[in-house]
């Protein structure tokens, strides 16, 4: 007789052994799948590829990843392997031996490869961060969506729950449902894929359209949505372009501030105002690398210490333009002119010669870098976001300082009567050094604001220094105003007519605008009024 104990044991054995078959059974990779992936046909290997992701368990994710690393090869009687640090692995049996004689590669073409990085991708939508799974869904929407990845779709969709990722999440399962072969899913699909923003949708439904589709109600569908998708994509592009415009408009404005103080209240045409542009954004350069070698705990905040050393810098470069040349030169436009357009060669020179000719890379600050997506695909970069907001400050920075300093007041005072300003006892020839400083300080924060747009070079400056006479022009010399509309004007008419007419032809088509503008007339949007008339 077997004793009681001895029988509990052997049957505990006995389940254990049994709980190990199944498991090892569960987790045995269909070989049918198999045999489909070391085939010949792409669309069925495609197809087996899902068929791994949907089915997500251990081994099917490890035969994913083979795929990706190019591990896999197939052996001569036609089995696919694993084979990894001289171990080859049979997903179907879940056997490791020796790799063995005649193990030729599996082939990887460019659709099995995107296959195999959209199932993966897949795989990720039921990770548990949130940020994880909207990478993935962004990876599957680049690449475009594959019909069988519909069923794998519709589970991510059924158990997240973040309405965002869902909203995305339903697009992509009806982009995938529209070749489902229910008429009754293509009309779902489609009705769905009306409420899409994203621009990639719309080929599906054309190609849906021209390639055969025969239900009526799902044509009559796709029409209705193409025509939605198509105006809410023109109302996105329209926005887009209006908030580039404006993007745009605080770049020309504060290329223009500086201007405005040089040319439009002290009346010297400075050629070299895009050099003082230039100067502020190399500063910006190195108080960046000075960060990177003594602060690399606070980079983030270079840019900080990046404003007041710019206007230092060029106000300083400025002041001494200003006492070394420009004094001898003061009602004489036409030597001013020469004399600042050579300065300018001699500081672009500089530069080069201190930097080298290359650009230098100004990156922006972890909390300038990224943007708030709206209207489900126009991005708001945040460092146009920051600039508009910075050159609205700097406009009413430098009204302050105008209108309400003794500063201000003496540079009003010698600007519209230069005599009686000096019988009074104004100083006028520190004055004037003073506002020159001040105008090629702005255009040194203009410089700071335009290394966050771009690299940073030394012809940086002569691509803003003649938008930035029209703007002065046109918004009327001396006038802050009348510079702030002009430049917002000028930025929303550019952006606007680029997509109708090209870069080039608009560009042609605002000058054209401005000469006849100003031929009509000649004091620009706002004149001036009182002995500054003058």
């Amino acid at each position: 007789m077997i004793p009681r104990s001895l029988s509990r044991r052997f049957f505990r054995h006995l389940l254990c052994a049994f709980a190990l078959l199944h498991c090892a059974l569960a987790q045995a990779v269909d070989p049918a799948l198999l045999g489909a992936l070391a085939g010949d046909d792409t669309d069925a290997r495609i197809a087996a590829v899902h068929q791994l992701a949907l089915a997500g368990d251990r081994d099917s994710l490890r035969v994913l990843d083979a795929l990706h690393a190019e591990t896999a090869y197939v052996a001569p009687d036609g089995r696919l392997l694993v084979v990894e640090d001289d171990k080859a692995w049979d997903p179907a049996t879940g056997a490791t031996t020796a790799p063995p004689d005649g193990v030729d590669g599996l082939v990887i073409n460019n659709r099995l490869r995107a296959a195999v990085d959209a199932a993966q991708a897949t795989v990720d939508l039921g990770a548990a961060q949130p940020a994880t799974r909207l990478a993935a869904a962004h990876a599957i929407q680049s690449a475009g969506v594959e019909p069988a990845q519909a069923p794998l779709l519709r589970r991510a969709l059924a158990r997240e729950t973040d309405p965002d990722l869902r909203a995305l999440l339903a697009q992509l399962a009806a982009s995938a449902d529209l070749q489902a072969p229910s008429a009754q899913v293509r009309l779902d699909a489609a009705r769905t894929l009306a409420d899409s923003s994203d621009a990639q949708v719309r080929p599906l439904i054309e190609a849906r359209l021209a390639g055969g589709e025969t239900d009526a109600r799902v044509r009559a569908a796709l029409a209705q949505s193409l025509h939605a998708i198509d105006n809410r994509i023109r109302r996105t592009e329209m926005i887009g372009n209006l908030f580039y415009g404006l993007s745009l408009a605080s770049v020309l404005l504060l290329a223009a501030l500086g201007l405005a103080i040089t040319f439009g209240l002290m009346g010297i045409i400075n050629m070299a105002h895009g050099e003082l542009l230039m100067i502020g954004a190399y500063t910006t350069y190195v108080v960046q690398t000075l960060f990177r070698h003594y602060l690399p705990g606070a980079l983030d905040w270079y840019l900080l210490a990046a404003l007041p050393a710019a206007f230092a810098v060029a106000a300083g470069v400025g002041m001494l333009l200003e006492r070394s040349v420009i004094r001898w030169l003061y009602g004489r436009p036409l030597e001013t002119l020469l004399a600042t357009w050579g300065i300018s060669l001699l500081l672009m020179q500089t530069v080069r010669t201190l930097f080298g000719a290359q650009n230098v890379e100004v990156a922006n600050p972890t909390w300038m870098s990224g943007g708030i997506t709206v209207l489900g695909s126009l991005v708001l970069a945040w460092n146009r976001l920051v600039i508009i907001g910075f050159a609205l400050a700097v406009a009413g920075a430098l009204w302050l300082i105008l209108n309400k300093t003794r500063l201000g007041l003496f540079v009003r005072a010698v600007m519209q009567n230069r005599r009686m300003a000096d019988c009074v006892g104004v100083p006028t020839g520190r004055i004037d050094m003073l506002t020159f400083g001040l105008g090629s300080g702005m255009a040194g924060l203009a410089g700071v604001a335009l290394s966050q747009l771009g690299n940073v070079g030394p012809d940086l400056g002569q691509s803003y220094v003649i938008d930035s006479f029209m703007v002065v022009v046109l918004g009327g010399v001396g006038q802050l105003a009348g510079t702030v509309i002009a430049a917002l004007g000028l930025g929303e008419v550019d952006k606007l007519l680029e997509p109708l007419a090209g870069a080039v032809i608009a560009k042609i088509l605002i000058l054209v605008f401005i000469i006849i503008f100003i031929q009509r007339r000649p004091q620009g949007l706002f004149a001036l009024k009182g002995r500054s008339v003058e």
